[in-house]
């Protein structure tokens, strides 16, 4: 699988396509805004995008919204920071996770979201809504 990555912040941006490589999958690049990232879903089409929920200029439910518009087969993860829940059908993303990301909720939100492309159903959505202290007390996995 094929995967865009947008988060302003280097380092997790960074650390999310190395998550992405311990799953198995392809990382096609990794940008740091929303314009940059329609750019980038335009120049790659790639399988599964996963994007920052708060980024500065262009947020990314607005960036999502521009690539469903263009594309309504395009598969958006977004990815949030925020305590406040944040609903997937807003912004037309097919998931929503929690930063920090867990290793195994990353693995399974890909996996889901191209098995509809396979057997031509809607994806499941899949929100991590653990609370921040339950994911910072949890013993240590790799996180972004």
């Amino acid at each position: 699988m094929r995967v865009l990555i947008a988060d302003d912040q280097k380092s997790v941006g960074t650390s999310l396509a190395e998550m992405v490589g311990l799953c198995h999958h392809q990382v096609v690049e990794v940008v740091a805004t929303g314009m940059e990232a329609i750019q980038a879903y335009a120049r790659h089409r790639p399988d599964v995008v996963l994007m920052d929920y708060r980024m500065p200029k262009l947020n990314g439910i607005t960036a999502c919204r521009y690539i469903l518009a263009k594309d309504p087969n395009a598969r958006v993860i977004l990815i949030s920071g925020w305590s406040a829940p944040v609903e997937p059908e807003s912004s037309g993303a097919i998931a929503i996770l929690s930063k920090p990301v867990a290793l195994p909720m990353l693995d399974a939100a890909l996996t889901a979201a191209v098995e509809p492309r396979k057997k031509k159903e809607p994806a499941p959505v899949i929100v991590d809504a653990t609370p921040r202290q339950a994911v910072d007390s949890a013993e240590p996995e790799a996180t972004a």
